[in-house]
């Protein structure tokens, strides 16, 4: 290739074409030296080769005819480009739609298998919104090609899994101290899972809280059990645990226990550093909530609606007649113990639904004489008035980002509403007892001793 001509240098610095005009072609000798033909020039933008000067004859540098043509050697080359870049990027495009998809169902909790359903709704949608579109096929064709079968779903789950995993053990290593959670449950297929939590505080003083592992307990959740699983997946991982500053478990003595507990066995561990250790201040307050002394009302409103529930006829005999008396709600709830919304949510429903009840139980001669007992119904809305608040309180501790001092703040704010609720309660005011007015009656009827 020669050296840059001055006429070319001059094209080239002119206006704003003035690169692309410049450097539109090269001059070559080649013809020159094999002894074929004259020098020509080859063009940057297209495999055409022009003889020297003929382009700068039929194209004046400068004007606007050559400025056309440079465009239109361009766009030509383009078109040639994307012949080949079109299906890449389409390609890469499907699977980030894939991911996407696949991400969107596993956080709503749906089955892998749902991903055939979401294409098939969208190539129907698309098909109706797009069928007179110019580039309707186009739409249509790039849905078809994305994939979402079940197999394909699984193993998008499994690399994000993989890769948040990854990234979660460096930022624990870049950390400069973390926090860790542990709770233990049972899940229903009966294996115990052991469910750990993390919290990490970095160099710049920000935090970021996230779920570090679900740790399976096969056999017996004793102290040990959890240790052995908790240092195992440490050293697995290489989770580096002189970063350690705490730890916060229930109250369960294997967690707690002060020779065997979960605690103990890492505090004599010579891997773990010191470290605090914290009773859950959401358990507390769910065991709090148990000790209220109202086993009188729970106890026989749990036996109504097993009663009713227990027994496909009479369930489904009770839902009719709620349908016929336009009740608020079409059903009970089932009591679950280890939830810790469940209580103030099935009085609530109970309560909205005591009159059903009670011709329903009427209508099959059972006795309703509890039910029409008023200290009893006055102890059911006090009950469901206390526990629709402890279940607000419940909710203000949960969540994301929660730290100890908010926590606190929600406690001792609901203590202080207390006073405030027993206040209300012994001038007959209704602003904190509606369900107490609901049943039409008023505040000062509540037995001293629940104020």
């Amino acid at each position: 290739m020669q050296p840059e001509t001055t006429e070319r240098l001059s094209d080239r610095l002119s206006g704003d074409l003035g690169w692309e005009l410049g450097l539109y072609r090269i001059s070559t000798k080649e013809g020159k030296r094999r002894g074929t033909a004259a020098p020509r020039d080859g063009c940057v933008l297209c495999p055409a080769s022009i003889p020297t000067g003929t382009f700068n004859a039929s194209y004046p540098p400068g004007s606007t005819l050559r400025a056309e043509k440079v465009r239109e050697l361009k766009a030509a080359l383009g078109k040639q480009q994307s012949f080949f870049t079109k299906p890449v990027k389409q390609s890469v495009a499907t699977t980030e739609a894939s991911f996407r998809a696949a991400q969107y169902l596993a956080v709503n909790k749906k089955a892998f298998s749902d991903g055939e359903v979401v294409k098939g709704v969208m190539s129907v949608v698309a098909d109706t919104l797009f069928k007179d579109h110019k580039n309707g096929k186009e739409i249509i064709a790039a849905i078809s090609d994305v994939q979402l079968s079940a197999n394909t779903i699984a193993r998008r789950v499994s690399a994000m899994s993989t890769d948040l995993t990854q990234q979660l053990n460096r930022e624990l290593g870049t950390c400069k101290w973390f926090s860790i959670q542990c709770d233990e449950s049972v899940d229903n297929s009966s294996t115990a899972q052991l469910m750990v939590f993390v919290r990490m505080v970095f160099s710049d003083f920000t935090t970021k809280e996230e779920m570090l592992t679900l740790l399976p307990l096969k056999t017996t959740t004793k102290a040990v059990d959890i240790y052995e699983a908790m240092k195992r997946y440490f050293t697995e991982k290489n989770i580096p645990l002189e970063k350690l500053v705490s730890v916060t478990t229930d109250g369960a003595p294997a967690m707690t226990g002060r020779h065997s507990g979960f605690i103990a066995r890492c505090r004599r561990d010579p891997d773990f550093p010191r470290f605090l250790n914290y009773h859950c201040i959401i358990h507390q307050q769910a065991i709090c909530a148990k000790v209220m002394g109202f086993d009188h009302v729970m106890t026989p409103v749990v036996k109504i609606v097993n009663s009713i529930r227990s027994k496909a006829t009479q369930h489904r005999s009770f839902k009719l007649l709620l349908e016929e008396l336009s009740a608020e709600y079409g059903d009970l709830l089932l009591h679950t113990e280890i939830r810790w919304l469940s209580r103030g949510r099935v009085l609530q429903r109970f309560l909205s639904l005591l009159g059903e009840i009670k011709e329903f139980m009427d209508s099959r001669g059972q006795d309703t004489a509890l039910l029409q007992d008023a200290e009893w119904k006055l102890d059911l809305a006090f009950l469901t008035d206390i526990t629709r608040k402890l279940n607000h309180l419940n909710c203000e501790l949960q969540g994301k980002d929660k730290n100890v001092t908010d926590m606190i703040s929600a406690v001792s704010a609901f203590r202080a509403k207390l006073n405030i609720f027993s206040v209300h309660l012994q001038i007959n005011s209704k602003r904190y007892c509606s369900c107490i007015w609901g049943l039409g009656q008023g505040c000062r009827k509540v037995h001293p001793a629940h104020i």
